[in-house]
């Protein structure tokens, strides 16, 4: 018995060193082609299921590290029975225990050889029954008697089996069909390679973990619990990020400007803008961005896309930032506040922009003028000043406008939309602006002085008028005739002129006006109406010009002087009537008989000569008359007045001419 099990020992010994070289000779044929398979490593028949080929995995990657086997010849290996233990994933579970058979170690075939062993091993004549019915434990009695390994040979075959592990490919008969199932279909395989590959179909993740953590977004489970607001999270590594917010905790620094962060990949977006990177762009028109939302939210250009719709008037948005600004319209809510004067906005960036009126600050400038700016868009709609662009048009007349403001205020002349009441008077004004000035006028405020005389207004824009006056400035030129003005509005009434246009008509009388300063002064002469009193006399008058220039007859103010004769006048009007005498023009002719005249009144009075005109009648006889001053002589018939008096005779005139015929007879007297 002793001689026999000695001789099956050295029988077994040799087969494991011919064995050893065998496949040390297929590593270096596999290390030589690129393309490998691996397969199971050959079993004696008798360990072997008769029902059963090891099938072949050509799934293997080639980045798999392959090592060859390291084999001493100088020792004894011994027979490759070492058992392997097997590690499986969580989520892998065995049908049921089995004893696992011994096998040999793991080697490498390539294709050619695999078929060729496909076709030996169909060549093969059945084992006989003997081999067959070959017990396990006849096995165990021959591995009992078996002599200990050395330190040496365990190290040398625990390298051995090392090695093969990496391949996960020794995979164990067993009369059961399909012993590896999978927890999530049900399947099962009977392979665990072949159950790996099949796992892959089901996700992408590595670990139980990090599916079920991807599975409550389909769930909606949120397990981890703030415990100060009680907000909850999805993933435990979220809560810890959030309980930051209460903490006030910013652990990720700036290195190159310090600021602190309280995530890792705010640090890293911020990074950028100091290195200038801008990884994400935009397949369509190429702009980049720093961060990948950014991107997303720019695409919606791009798509049209507006996924965020306000649940209260239905408007969508495409950022969610927006329909969160939105929403406080409806609100009213503002939650930022100047520190300064108090006032709260709706908006960051709006506090911000109201700031730079405390501070005075004017970052944009610009590039053609230097004129400096609060806000980008103001600078932006300055520039359309220096290219003449206005991109704005209205519907209705056609007319153009630099800004989208302006448009919306000017279609408002089309709808007569005045949607801003003054809540003192109720007065209606199609401008935000426009109710701001009135209701100075009832407050009394002139916020706007002139810094050469301090005077004030109620209004800029008066005071940049005002202020041509002491410049001389008059930056608007009539195309026709070359007069300058300092009001664009006096340039259009000037137009007036040269066009015939007269766009005023009375509601009374159908007199039209160029001005409609001059229809609601006309208007006066059908209600009466005369607001202007003067203080000294208590005479009142319906222009305010005219109360002026009446003052002047109590202060006996001229300011306006003549250059060539040096004769001083009350009125501005009178001085350049008077200067026609000096240069001889009369630019006013009539119509009928071609009669110039130097005074626009004159002609007036002259044409009455052709029409009949009388327009003015006397209230106590009812007699007509063609100019005023006619009827106002002819009322001293009927009062006795006689202002002219003769200085020779003392004789008394109801008129001025009648004093200048008058023969006095002291003068024919004292002649004589």
């Amino acid at each position: 018995m002793c001689a026999r099990t000695k001789v099956r020992y050295e029988e077994e010994l040799c087969g494991a060193q011919e064995e050893n070289q065998r496949q040390r000779q297929l590593l270096d044929a596999v290390y030589k082609q690129p393309r490998v398979v691996l397969n199971r490593a050959d079993v004696s028949e008798k360990y072997r299921c008769p029902e059963r080929r090891e099938p072949e995995f050509p799934g293997v990657k080639e980045e798999e590290d392959l090592q060859p086997l390291q084999v001493k010849e100088e020792e004894q290996p011994q027979p490759p029975n070492i058992k392997k233990e097997e590690r499986l994933p969580p989520y892998i579970k065995e049908e049921e225990h089995f004893t696992e058979l011994p096998v040999t170690a793991v080697h490498l075939k390539t294709e050619d050889e695999c078929q060729y062993e496909e076709n030996k091993g169909a060549e093969l004549p059945s084992s006989s029954s003997r081999q067959q019915t070959t017990t396990e434990d006849d096995e165990d009695q021959a591995d009992n008697r078996l002599p200990p390994m050395s330190d040496g040979e365990d190290a040398s075959h625990s390298l051995h089996t090392s090695d093969y592990e990496q391949f996960d490919g020794d995979v164990t008969c067993h009369t059961d069909s399909k012993r590896w199932k999978c927890s999530q279909c049900g399947k099962t395989f009977g392979y665990k390679c072949h159950l790996r590959t099949h796992l892959i179909g089901h996700t992408v993740f590595a670990e139980k973990g990090n599916l079920k953590i991807h599975t409550r977004i389909h769930t909606g489970e949120k397990p981890f619990a703030c415990s100060v607001c009680g907000q909850t999270f999805a993933h435990k590594g979220r809560l810890k990020i959030h309980t930051r917010t209460h903490t006030g905790e910013k652990p990720f620094a700036c290195s190159v400007c310090g600021q602190n962060f309280a995530e890792k990949g705010n640090l890293k977006i911020h990074t950028r803008i100091h290195t200038g990177e801008k990884p994400f762009a935009c397949s369509v028109c190429g702009q980049n961005f720093a961060r990948k939302e950014n991107l997303k939210i720019h695409m919606r250009t791009h798509t049209g896309e507006k996924p965020f719709a306000c649940s209260v008037c239905g408007q969508i948005f495409a950022h969610k930032g927006s329909l969160k600004i939105h929403t406080r319209t409806h609100t009213g809510e503002k939650p930022f506040a100047c520190s300064v004067c108090g006032q709260n906005f709706a908006e960051k960036g709006n506090l911000k922009i109201h700031t730079r009126i405390h501070t005075g600050e004017k970052p944009f400038a610009c590039s053609v003028c230097g004129q400096n700016f609060a806000q980008r868009g103001d600078l932006k709609i300055h520039t359309r000043t220096h290219a003449g662009e206005k991109p704005f048009a209205c519907s209705v007349c056609g007319q153009n406008f630099a800004e989208k403001g302006n448009l919306k205020i000017h279609t408002r002349i089309h709808t007569g939309e005045k949607p801003f009441a003054c809540s003192v008077c109720g007065q209606k004004f199609a401008r935000k602006e426009s109710l701001k000035i009135h209701m100075r006028t009832h407050t009394g405020e002139k916020p706007f002085a002139c810094s050469v005389c301090g005077q004030i207004f109620a209004h800029k824009g008066h005071l940049k008028i005002h202020t041509r006056i002491h410049t001389g400035e008059k930056p608007f030129a009539c195309s026709v005739c070359g007069q300058t003005f300092a009001k664009k509005g006096n340039l259009k009434i000037h137009t007036r002129i040269h066009t015939g246009e007269k766009p005023f008509a009375c509601s009374v009388c159908g007199q039209t006006f160029a001005q409609k300063r001059d229809l609601k002064i006309h208007t006066r002469t059908h209600t009466g109406e005369k607001p202007f009193a003067c203080s000294v006399c208590g005479q009142t008058f319906a222009r305010k010009e005219k109360l002026k220039i009446h003052t002047r007859t109590h202060t006996g103010e001229k300011s306006f002087a003549c250059s060539v004769c040096g004769q001083n006048f009350a009125r501005k009007e009178n001085l350049k009537i008077h200067t026609r005498t000096h240069t001889g023009e009369k630019p006013f002719a009539c119509s009928v008989c071609g009669q110039t005249f130097a005074h626009k009144l004159s002609l007036k009075r002259h044409t009455r000569i052709h029409t009949g005109e009388k327009p003015f009648a006397c209230s106590v006889c009812g007699q007509n008359f063609a100019r005023k001053e006619n009827l106002k002589i002819h009322t001293r018939t009927h009062t006795g007045e006689k202002p002219f008096t003769c200085s020779l005779c003392c004789q008394r005139f109801p008129s001025k001419a009648e004093a200048e015929r008058h023969e006095c007879a002291g003068e024919n007297s004292s002649d004589e």
